[in-house]
């Protein structure tokens, strides 16, 4: 097997038993550590559980799944779009930071029923739950790397006449964006948790709405099994967001390459 392969093979095999690991565990815990079933279910409930009550699983991921992937373009795209702006023109950030922090201040389970009373029981308040939440964390990535831009690369293009546009086109944003990424890779970590506080304030839908209903029914093998397909969801998001990133920052050096 040459090294590519097992470096591709060991990628693989890696998550799988990890999560063969913490199964076992989980296993061992409610078999020998004394813990009730409705406490925590043996794996296999929960499995049985994500057959049996597919009809309801599927729709509500795919509700939170919609939640979560509006809230994530949307923060992404204002985070981004604020962060350039307070770049151009430095005063703003001096203004707008505070509110900025304080948006973050404020815990989202105090924000979530506001939200709801303003945008409703539907989807608009989950989605601006799920934009607060990772707004910040793209704000501040993207801020941060177009503040530490290279002095000399500003130095070499003002010199060859390059206006504030063009500084900030072809050499600031492109030296930020591997910050950029890893603010974009953390939202995406976070982004269903804003769609999840949502449902659990008020919904008629979504995994976070029937972890709620199957709590109060102490349908706890349900609970747990809308929880692993929320686990699921944000894991294959994230994957998919790093390879796109990987990808458009092919100049970057790639994670593997320099373990």
């Amino acid at each position: 097997m040459t090294g590519v392969a097992a470096a591709r093979t060991g990628k693989i095999l890696r998550p799988l038993i990890t999560l063969a690991g913490l199964v076992a565990l989980w296993w061992g815990l409610g078999r020998w550590g004394g813990i009730p079933a409705y406490m925590l279910p043996p794996p296999a409930a929960v499995a049985r559980a994500l057959w049996t009550g597919r009809a309801q699983l599927l729709p509500a991921a795919l509700t939170t799944g919609e939640e979560t992937l509006l809230g994530l373009v949307l923060g992404i795209g204002a985070g981004s779009a604020l962060a350039v702006a307070m770049a151009l023109w430095t005063p703003l950030r001096r203004w707008i930071m505070p509110v900025v922090l304080f948006s973050q201040a404020v815990p989202v389970f105090a924000l979530a029923p506001l939200l709801v009373l303003w945008f409703g029981f539907g989807m608009a308040s989950k989605v601006v739950m799920a934009v607060l939440v990772i707004f910040f964390p793209v704000t501040s990535a993207l801020g941060d790397g177009l503040r530490q831009t290279e002095a000399g690369w500003m130095d070499l293009a003002r010199t060859m006449g390059a206006t504030r546009l063009r500084v900030l086109a072809h050499v600031r944003l492109p030296a930020a964006m591997p910050s950029f990424a890893s603010g974009v890779r953390m939202a995406t970590a976070i982004a269903p948790i804003g769609a999840v506080v949502g449902e659990w304030v008020g919904a008629s839908s979504g995994l976070g709405f029937l972890m709620q209903t199957a709590n109060t029914r102490f349908q706890t093998d349900l609970m747990f099994a809308a929880l692993a397909v929320l686990a699921a969801m944000t894991v294959l998001l994230w994957w998919g967001v790093d390879w796109l990133l990987v990808r458009a920052l092919y100049w970057q050096p790639r994670h593997e390459d320099i373990d």
